[in-house]
């Protein structure tokens, strides 16, 4: 189990809801190919936690969570005001890149792509020391859960959470299925933030490029080689077992 501090052990699920909160979750509970769970207390995703209530707060502590790794461009995080607890520890990683790679991302940004499945095997792909970076902030981050996020917790998060359960051999449907309950959510993030809900538009997107929601994002997940990433992005070892354990949370793959 990975260590946690003042005495605490994850059991259990995470409860539904953090205060401020639509897209918060653990991802422990879903099934791996060798029949047993992932772990809970390890790994949390949601939207900006800027959004997060003092309640919300103190769930996150007694949850374990004492990291947050945000993976926000500079000039979103730079919108960021709200206080944070003396007991977090945050790690800024631009998972995106805009500004340093302006030729991969003219293929999906001013054409919406950026916002679909589609862009997640080319991004893992032509820019690995971008997941690199985010997937060395979690294995190095210090005692306790860690909770990564973006701005709707959607696409960065997203793909995150889809190396992670596939690091840990997780079911490629339950890898769907983490990816999808946010997709359901958007209507209720919608409501919450006062944003439109792009899921419409996402899927239009995708099927001027001949596939869907669902199918861009099977794609990405069958086409995903960890070993790949790990060696492009050229990771030590200790950050490789980190991952492929979920910081000592289960055995590593032989």
């Amino acid at each position: 189990m990975p260590s946690f501090p003042d005495g605490f052990t994850a059991v259990g699920a995470a409860p539904a809801t953090v205060e401020g909160l639509v897209n918060f979750r653990d991802l422990g509970g879903r099934r791996r190919r060798d029949g047993t769970l992932t772990p809970h207390g390890v790994f949390f995703r949601s939207e900006t936690v800027d959004r997060i209530r003092p309640g919300g707060w103190d769930t996150l502590y007694a949850l374990g969570v004492r990291t947050v790794v945000d993976l926000r461009q500079p000039p979103e995080r730079a919108r960021d005001t709200a206080g944070r607890p003396d007991w977090l520890t945050t790690v800024p990683v631009d998972l995106d890149g805009v500004a340093e790679n302006p030729e991969f991302w003219e293929g999906y940004w001013n054409n919406g792509l950026m916002g679909t499945p589609l862009y997640y095997l080319p991004h893992l792909t032509r820019l690995p020391d971008r997941m690199g970076t985010v997937l060395q902030a979690l294995a190095d981050a210090p005692p306790g859960g860690v909770l990564f996020h973006c701005m709707a917790g959607r696409d960065r998060t997203g793909m995150t959470a889809m190396v992670l359960l596939a690091a840990v051999d997780a079911e490629p449907e339950e890898i769907r299925e983490d990816y999808f309950e946010t997709v359901r959510n958007a209507d209720a993030f919608a409501a919450a933030t006062g944003r439109p809900n792009p899921e419409a538009e996402s899927e239009k997107l995708c099927a001027g490029q001949g596939t869907s929601m669902d199918g861009a994002f099977r794609a990405a997940v069958e086409g995903f080689s960890l070993q790949r990433l790990f060696d492009d992005a050229g990771l030590p070892e200790a950050v490789r077992t980190g991952i492929r354990t979920w910081r000592g949370a289960v055995f590593a793959k032989p």
